[in-house]
């Protein structure tokens, strides 16, 4: 008989042993447990086909109508669990209920050791969920557009310091040109499995880096209990020339086609203004992108610097900061470390 247990087994196993998710390709294509893999009863339609004949004539139906569709795919299902090549196999459905217990009953026939997640994936999404109102010891990389706060978290994480890359699990660089050059987001949901990943594998005692980030970061949202934190935490802020910061944008996007350019400036045409999103638009149409950059990173600069100044006033300036031309590495971790270990921390956030 598989063996039930909870979310926290769950995750834990899942480290060294593979996960099965059985529930159909539009469940799991729109959020799964990282790392799982699609081994679907059903298909869409034949998961839409045996609901309906449930609600409208009973579980006995149903139950019939599923192993119908079931029995000629048990080779298949067969050949794809021992290609895994694991004694061991988590599997998991929506709610831990017949379609995993089904492929769970299959694959112990072949001999393999099952784990069943109790309560399904529902129950791992209230993990999830739950999960973000962990403690962080958070330090902010905050600055202007372009000032390298990607590049200094991945000199963070390449020295060995925690960090959290919220623009990288979203696929998005947080402003109307932030999906260029990279794949289609994931879901709201399938970003807080992402992201509760990552906060669960941090130590609470040790600084956790992560870019200052507006509450969305694209079309996908930082769940609010991280937000909080987020907004409490003290700031370090990059200061990078505005000359650095234009070659910077211009070295991420010149390689992007000029319509999608140009699509993400109309975007924001009303803050730009009229004048300021034709001239370019213009730009951009002639191939002078440095001059695109230039007039919308002035939008951006004031925009930040408002932003900065409702959050901590008028000494939003005097924030520990860091300069930055993007040519350094060596001794940049040890640096920001030493600027983090002055800072104060709020350990409680209140209701």
């Amino acid at each position: 008989m598989p063996k039930v247990i909870s979310t926290e087994e769950f995750l834990t196993l899942s480290k060294t042993t593979p996960i099965i998710d059985v529930r159909s390709p539009g469940e799991y294509d729109h959020a799964h447990i990282p790392g799982a893999l699609s081994l679907p009863l059903f298909s869409n339609e034949e998961r839409a086909e045996v609901g309906t004949i449930y609600k409208q004539r009973g579980r006995v139906k149903a139950v019939q109508r599923g192993l119908e569709i079931v029995g000629p795919k048990m080779s298949q299902f067969s050949k794809f669990a021992l290609a895994l090549d694991s004694q061991k196999v988590l599997v998991h459905c929506w709610r831990g209920g017949m379609r995993s217990s089904s492929m769970a009953w299959l694959l112990e026939t072949l001999g393999l050791e099952c784990y069943l997640l109790e309560g399904g994936y529902k129950s791992y999404r209230n993990y999830i969920l739950n999960s973000f109102e962990k403690r962080l010891k958070i330090v902010l990389l905050g600055g202007f557009t372009g000032s390298g706060k990607t590049d200094l978290l991945s000199i963070l994480k390449e020295s060995g310091q925690q960090v959290i890359d919220l623009e990288g699990l979203a696929n998005h660089k947080g402003s109307a040109f932030g999906s260029i050059g990279l794949p289609p987001q994931p879901s709201n949901e399938m970003f807080e499995n992402l992201l509760s990943k990552e906060v669960d594998s941090t130590d609470s005692e040790k600084v956790v880096w992560i870019e200052d980030e507006s509450r969305n970061v694209g079309k996908v949202f930082i769940p609010e209990n991280l937000w909080l934190q987020m907004r409490r935490a003290p700031l370090v802020r990059i200061e990078s020339s505005f000359e650095d910061r234009l070659d910077r944008l211009v070295r991420d996007y010149a390689t992007e086609e000029s319509a999608r350019l140009e699509e993400s400036i109309a975007k924001i045409e009303k803050r730009l203004g009229y004048d300021n999103c034709k001239f370019a638009l213009e730009a951009c149409r002639e191939g002078n992108l440095k001059r695109a950059a230039e007039i919308c990173l002035l939008y951006y600069d004031k925009a930040y610097a408002s932003q900065l100044g409702n959050r901590f006033g008028t000494e939003w300036q005097t924030l520990p900061s860091y300069s930055y031309n993007g040519e350094k590495k060596a001794g940049v971790a040890e640096e920001l470390t030493q600027i983090a270990a002055k800072l104060p921390f709020i350990d409680k956030i209140d209701d």
